[in-house]
């Protein structure tokens, strides 16, 4: 923290905008502690509290807009690679598109509050058709609150920022990076494990899109049943044959429709 200072005294709002570009951007480089040192550099005189603001917030902009183009040009090209970057790919756009699904672009408000939702919050909305204009101002409005809330703390705790900095300045700087290193290891490691044990404890009750594909070749009767949310299907737009399409939440509402008699295969991602 105390280097982050010292960085953002040496070079000023400059270091501030490139900071959260490629926080917002996807880069492993979290701008909290950044906006956290502004926002005690501005409760001090050496930084202005509006000025870091609106550095911060076009910083956003800058991201989203590339992410929002990217998504209106690339579409289920571009949520399929960030999904196949996250370590949870088979809620990576469940969890977005159930929260925009419902509420539209006003998600865009809490979006980046969401872990997970920000990297997708963007090209998800321009895959959906949201005008740029509307895009622009909810974006700009969650933009205001997440900065604002980051500087606003940096603000009114300038003291506690100033000896947690002057704490971590004790440390060598190799002993601060193994730890910027090995807590994201650990977090990740954990993530594939625990996505793993799930797949194992649930794999007797799975079937693979191949052994599917053999029964209906051979001639076997099964029910499909497409759970898909719609704007999951911005990703993968395939649709399994004579699929059923219902909505997770309608499922057990619908369940008395589904035959008795015949194999039902529920297919969710």
């Amino acid at each position: 923290m105390e280097e982050v200072i010292r960085f953002l005294l040496q070079y000023g709002y400059v270091v501030l905008l490139g900071w959260v570009v490629a926080d917002q951007i996807g880069l492993p480089l979290p701008a909290a502690p950044a906006l956290l040192a502004a926002g005690a550099l501005a409760g001090k005189g050496s930084f202005q509290f509006s000025v870091a603001l609106i550095v911060a917030v076009c910083g956003c902009l800058l991201a989203d807009i590339f992410w929002f183009y990217l998504g209106r040009r690339g579409g289920g090209k571009v949520l399929n690679f960030l999904c196949r970057m996250s370590l949870e790919p088979d809620s990576c756009v469940r969890r977005a598109s159930n929260v925009i699904g419902k509420h539209g672009p006003k998600s865009l408000l809490v979006a980046k509050f969401i872990p997970g939702m920000n990297a997708v919050a963007a090209p998800l909305a321009g895959s959906s058709k949201v005008s740029l204009p509307k895009f622009l101002f909810y974006d700009v409005l969650g933009s205001i609150l997440w900065c604002g809330s980051f500087l606003t703390l940096g603000y009114l705790f300038r003291e506690q920022v100033k000896d947690i900095a002057l704490f971590l300045g004790q440390f060598k700087w190799p002993v601060l990076l193994a730890l910027m290193v090995l807590l994201p290891a650990a977090y990740i490691f954990f993530k594939h494990r625990q996505r793993q044990k799930f797949i194992q404890d649930n794999w007797t009750e799975r079937i693979t899109a191949e052994e599917l594909l053999q029964r209906i070749q051979a001639g076997e009767r099964s029910t499909i049943v497409d759970l898909r949310h719609p704007l999951d299907f911005l990703p993968d737009p395939r649709t399994l044959p004579n699929a059923i399409r219902i909505l997770p939440d309608e499922l057990d509402q619908k369940s008395q429709e589904l035959p008795r008699d015949v194999e039902v295969v529920l297919y969710c991602t």
